[in-house]
């Protein structure tokens, strides 16, 4: 697979995909490529200059990580657990995990290897887990290379005195203040380096603007205000913290606000990798359209009523707060819904719609998750499609063996 040659028409059409695949036994799982090719070149306009980091949670799949940094724009990993970024540091050397660590096996490894030292950077976000890894990595300096921090700042919209939060409750560090305090307790150690400060507006990235109903217009409004207050406090919190030490990067945003937030001086990088897949999350954003590229596919194994038809499995649902737009959506053959008494199960996911009739035993149904990288921890492996071929079969990092969360 290679992302990073010129792409042509944005979407496989289904009878070549399912041509592709109609000799396989479900549940599997699809990427259509030129969708993903599309969906990259798509994310590094919207990047305008700034680099990217790759989120792999959003992917869980090395092969797709590794060609998505062969496309021009995309530079370096944004991890989620310390192990698995020890993992990929063994053949990537610019990786940062995006969430604080308490894995003190991982944190002793990394401690003693100059190179991984070299290759991985730790997220802090508070002095307590800073005296947690300092105790895991050991105080001397003459004890190991120096390890790599990065500090996280809160980045949602707090209102009313900060009763009102908007956005994911991640940080404790909010105010330009609190940022700089941290740093000088990270500069005070003889262990660390601080190279890099990171904030996720997770109430502009992962929240459509664009959704069914008049809730659009309070969600436009509130990330309006919630970029033009983030600006200045990040800017702010950027500056107090280089007082303190040269920052190598100033990482931000995701998938759904890429446009918003390089457009801040104050960042250097964004991150983004949802974009690359678009699961159902991102099919409500007005500032950008991506190509639906993942797809898992399931089997019809009952016919309980002329209504309704049965498949095998389905309870791929999202994580986050539990509603109907976590559930998985099927999309060919076109018209097929869910039953709201029952919703997506865990073995069996009955379903009905206007086509639902000409579903037999044994027929493929064909899905879209809601959220990009959980779809990996569900199948072993990936087919990769290019026009009416599987070109390629790949592992995600379960088909590796490898259950980082």
């Amino acid at each position: 697979m290679t992302l990073s040659k010129p792409y042509g028409p944005a979407r496989t059409l289904w009878p070549d995909l399912l041509a592709a695949t109609e000799h396989l036994d479900p549940p599997f799982a699809v990427l259509d490529l030129a969708a993903v090719r599309t969906n990259a070149h798509q994310l590094v306009r919207r990047a305008a200059g700034k680099p990217i980091r790759v989120a792999s949670k959003s992917i869980r799949v090395r092969s797709v990580i590794r060609d998505a940094l062969e496309v021009p724009g995309m530079s370096g990993i944004l991890a989620y657990t310390l192990p698995e970024a020890l993992w990929l540091a063994e053949d990537h050397e610019d990786v940062v995990v995006g969430y604080p660590t308490t894995h003190r096996e991982a944190l002793r490894r990394l401690a003693k290897d100059d190179e991984l030292a070299s290759r991985v950077t730790l997220m802090i976000d508070s002095a307590e887990h800073l005296d947690l890894t300092a105790e895991a990595v050991g105080a001397d300096s003459r004890g190991g290379p120096p390890i790599r921090i990065c500090l996280e700042l809160d980045v949602s919209l707090r209102l009313a005195g900060g009763r009102v939060h908007l956005g994911a409750r991640r940080s404790p560090v909010h105010s330009p203040e609190d940022a700089a305090a941290l740093a000088r307790r990270v500069v005070a150690h003889p262990r660390f380096e601080l190279v890099g400060l990171m904030g996720y507006e997770g109430q502009i990235a992962g929240l459509g603007d664009n959704q069914p109903g008049l809730r659009r217009f309070a969600v436009r409004a509130m990330q309006a205000r919630s970029a033009a207050e983030l600006a200045e406090r990040r800017a702010a919190a950027v500056a107090a913290v280089r007082q303190v030490a040269p920052l190598e990067f100033v990482n931000g945003g995701g998938t759904g606000s890429l446009e918003l937030t390089a457009a801040e001086d104050a960042v250097t990088e964004v991150a983004a990798g949802s974009g690359l897949f678009a699961p159902r999350l991102f099919d409500f954003y007005t500032r950008f359209r991506p190509e639906p590229a993942a797809y898992f596919v399931l089997s019809v194994v009952r016919r309980p009523s002329p209504q309704h038809a049965t498949v095998l499995g389905g309870g791929w649902v999202a994580s986050g707060a539990a509603g109907k737009d976590r559930l998985p959506t099927p999309v060919w053959p076109e018209g097929l819904s869910l039953v709201d008494q029952e919703g997506a199960g865990e073995v069996q996911t009955p379903l009905v719609g206007d086509r639902v009739d000409e579903l037999g035993i044994g027929d493929h149904v064909w899905f879209r998750h809601t959220k990009a990288g959980e779809l990996s921890e569900h199948v072993d492996e990936v087919h990769l499609v290019e026009g009416n071929r599987i070109v390629d079969v790949v592992p995600t990092y379960r088909g590796e063996g490898k259950t980082f969360l």
